[in-house]
């Protein structure tokens, strides 16, 4: 059993209702979810299209110092890197791109940092742990950037692409990061999971190791949402 961390819970707003989406915010600030999880999907990574800068726009505004949550965008799109500068323009606190997209990962990482939002690498549920090793600090590998290391790495526990599928159990990938960031000593290093996250599939991506929990449905659908977020944390 690891150690027990502090949970962050995000919610998947792409299960929210859209046509009302303030209210849906504010619901989700009311009962004490960390942070608002924003799916860009372009039609070409993912076969789904979303949303984009206007929307992130507009949720920031909601966003005030009274409503305050982290702004995680999590882009499926292909090249990245091409809008890490609008997005954090537009009240990105995170950002969080695909390995498995065209851009290079290590200048993505650095653009990330550049203009001071937290970087994230995501990876498909076919991807091995072992390729975002080398994206994580470590005494085995050594980028001449200071801001070349990824600060949270992303396990898609469904197919990117669609909110509501079925939990597929990566929890094996997930304990392989854990161990190989703690071995090296870069115990700062979060673990995300996305998709199908909910009472049952919660502990078993905690015991493997994860510490950021994405929910979409489970949590827009609850009858008690603060009792769901508590349960996530626990």
């Amino acid at each position: 059993m690891n150690k027990k961390k502090y949970i962050t819970v995000g919610a998947s707003i792409l299960s929210a209702d859209l046509l009302n989406l303030e209210s849906e915010i504010r619901k989700l600030h009311k009962n004490g979810v960390d942070m608002i999880h924003f799916d860009v999907m372009d039609g070409v990574f993912v076969p789904n299209i979303s949303y984009g800068m206007p929307v992130l726009e507009a949720i920031n505004r909601i966003d005030t110092d009274e409503l305050s949550m982290l702004l995680d965008v999590h882009l499926m799109i292909t090249d990245p890197l091409k809008y890490i500068s609008a997005f954090e323009k537009a009240g990105a606190d995170r950002i969080t791109f695909h390995l498995e997209s065209e851009s290079d990962t290590v200048e993505t990482i650095k653009a990330i940092h550049s203009v001071g939002c937290l970087a994230g690498i995501a990876i498909n549920p076919d991807t091995p742990a072992e390729a975002v090793f080398p994206y994580i600090h470590s005494t085995e590998f050594s980028y001449p950037y200071l801001n070349s290391f990824a600060d949270i790495i992303l396990v898609m526990t469904v197919q990117p692409g669609f909110g509501g599928q079925q939990f597929m159990d990566m929890s094996d990938k997930i304990r392989k990061i854990r161990e190989y960031a703690d071995k090296n000593s870069a115990h700062e290093v979060r673990i995300a999971v996305d998709g199908g996250i909910d009472d049952k599939t919660a502990t078993i991506v905690k015991n493997a190791g994860a510490d950021i929990l994405i929910s979409g449905s489970y949590l827009f659908n609850a009858d008690d949402m603060k009792k769901a977020v508590r349960i996530l944390e626990a």
